[in-house]
């Protein structure tokens, strides 16, 4: 978005004729200033959407259904009782909300279909760009003294949350200062759908993954983030273009961040038998995370205070540190008995999905998110998402030995109930659709499907026999290299969807012919990150609620990129 329009779309917010209350006419009266009752939702008002910055651009936006004396009445009484109630009704506080976002009209991009390029780039500049996202990687290593990650916010909100999917999150999430956000970010979504800020906020963009708007960035680190950074440098190493000085860095890296990993960031929490497990958090507390003293306070303030630990954290960093050879007593741990408490049975702990929004797909044999803390808090209730399945199957492969999988008849149960999970979702094709997935998109989880065919396909014949008897993965492959090929590479990309393409179609063993749409994309858009990096951030992961925060970031982009490229180039030299 050129700054023409930026500057048109924020002149246009400016002088708009109003028609009807705005945000700040419904809120101020009963937001603004207040005792007693909840604090934390006057804090998160005031801090997120009554700020200096966001008031001009919404003020003059009205919506026309609130001339309506009694609606309006409704929508200020329903944040009254948010705001004064001990036990607030949710779905009745969220109801008046609900009813007026059925015409946001946010929907997933579709990029336009595009003529496949005639060749692929020469070998020379996909070595070229490798060197140059790993020199990126390592300098802001070096400058930083870790790999950072940003997070941002969408305030238009997610395709698949509409007024049904607040008020599962509403009555789902366990944390109050969540549900203040997720309300008031939903009512904020309603005023920006209808304002030309509209334009300003969500402007459009190329390909699938949203980049990252630049002023509002959270830079921060999680165990999360170093495992996949640990995987992008181990996968530099493998392609020999690393210098002397930057395999020693890289080997210096990979080791703290392993380190961070599976001490820094782990904590002990109960498991389903009364036993304890040491897993990995989030969010390592204060100072780990490295937010800036600014954006920890906001944080706080908008009510984002309790991190708790992740069953997809856990499994990323464990896979990790086994890849870079850690041999730490922690990966002793057969996670699969504690992810069996944790999976879905149908008819039995179903419930444990508090906040289904993606209730499209089939949960029975899927493990949830969110992992209760040693004080049993478990602030965002629990979701289940499909990426994070495959990491679990992941790294278990990895460590099919170590954990005896093979060996304990519960274990292998577990891991073919996920794979059956897994095998309902490609029948259905619903790996293909956006709204089953919590906090991915597709081409990551087609790209995240290679990753976990790899490691399936380094097993011996009878282990990968008796894990998958019934020849799911092959069935799996199949309907994920169909998309790929028929859909992602057909279109309009950008590098970071033509980075997710590279890894699903390298690792499951397309014809490299295949390649060529997305390594034109990557070559030809090298640059485009400025002083930044060599690629812009743009959207790896999400969370739909309580509005649409995306994480990201230009390191991210170029490991994604490198990791892309060497898969490619590894398979492209053996033919």
């Amino acid at each position: 978005m050129g700054f023409s329009m930026i500057a048109g779309a924020a002149f246009r917010a400016l002088t708009a004729r109003k028609d009807g209350p705005s945000l700040y006419d419904v809120c101020d009266p009963v937001l603004l200033k207040y005792r007693g009752g909840d604090p934390h939702l006057g804090k998160f008002y005031r801090t997120a959407l009554g700020n200096p910055a966001l008031r001009p651009l919404l003020r003059r936006t009205g919506h026309p259904a609130l001339r309506d004396e009694k609606r309006l009445g409704a929508l200020r009484e329903a944040l009254v009782r948010a705001r004064d109630d001990a036990e607030p009704d949710w779905a009745a506080v969220g109801q008046p909300i609900a009813e007026l976002m059925a015409d946001i009209d946010v929907r997933h991009p579709s990029p336009p279909h595009v003529k496949a390029p005639p060749q692929a780039p020469a070998a020379a500049e996909i070595d070229r760009v490798i060197r140059r996202c790993g020199a990126h990687l390592l300098g802001s290593f070096s400058k930083n003294g870790f790999l950072p990650t940003y997070a941002a916010f969408n305030l238009i909100g997610d395709a698949d949350m509409g007024g049904r999917e607040m008020l599962m999150a509403l009555t789902g999430l366990n944390s109050r200062g969540y549900k203040n956000s997720t309300l008031l970010f939903s009512l904020a979504r309603i005023f920006i759908a209808h304002s030309p800020a509209r334009a300003l906020i969500n402007p459009p963009w190329q390909g699938i993954a949203e980049p990252m708007w630049e002023p509002v960035q959270i830079r921060h680190r999680s165990a999360y983030y170093d495992a996949f950074f640990t995987e992008a440098l181990l996968s530099y190493l493998e392609t020999g273009l690393a210098s002397k000085e930057e395999t020693a860095v890289s080997r210096r890296a990979i080791d703290e961040m392993v380190d961070f990993c599976l001490k820094t960031s782990a904590e002990e929490v109960p498991s389903h038998d009364g036993s304890t497990v040491r897993v990995i958090t989030a969010l390592a507390p204060l100072p780990h995370p490295r937010f800036s003293r600014f954006f920890a306070q906001i944080k706080q303030d908008l009510g984002f205070g309790i991190y708790v630990p992740d069953c997809d954290t856990t499994a990323c960093s464990f896979s990790a540190a086994t890849q870079a050879g850690s041999t730490d007593p922690i990966l002793d741990q057969p996670l699969l008995d504690f992810y069996r408490g944790y999976q879905v049975r149908e008819g039995a702990n179903e419930p444990r999905v508090t906040v289904p929004l993606n209730d499209n797909i089939d949960y029975e044999g899927g493990v949830v998110t969110w992992i209760d803390n040693i004080k049993g808090e478990r602030p965002y209730g629990n979701d289940l998402d499909p990426t994070l399945n495959l990491d679990i199957l992941e790294v278990s492969f990895r460590n099919l030995k170590r954990w005896k999988i093979l060996e304990t008849p519960q274990r292998l149960e577990t891991v073919h109930r996920i794979i059956g999970f897994q095998r309902r979702l490609a029948e259905s094709g619903a790996f293909a659709d956006p709204r089953s997935h919590i906090y991915y998109l597709p081409e990551l989880y087609s790209a995240y499907f290679g990753r976990c065919h790899a490691a399936f396909m380094a097993l011996p014949d009878a282990a990968r026999r008796a894990i998958d008897p019934d020849g799911a993965f092959e069935f799996i492959r199949g309907k994920v290299l169909d998309y790929v090929e028929g859909e992602l590479i057909t279109r309009e990309m950008n590098p970071f969807d033509a980075a997710l393409a590279l890894m699903a179609l390298a690792h499951l063993g397309a014809d490299v012919s295949t390649f060529a749409p997305a390594l034109n994309c990557i070559v030809a858009q090298f640059g485009e990150g400025g002083r930044h990096g060599p690629y812009r951030a743009y959207e790896w992961n999400k969370m739909k609620t309580p509005t649409r925060i995306l994480v990201g970031g230009p390191e991210v982009t170029s490991a994604f990129v490198l990791m892309g490229l060497a898969l490619a180039r590894r398979v492209m030299k053996k033919t």
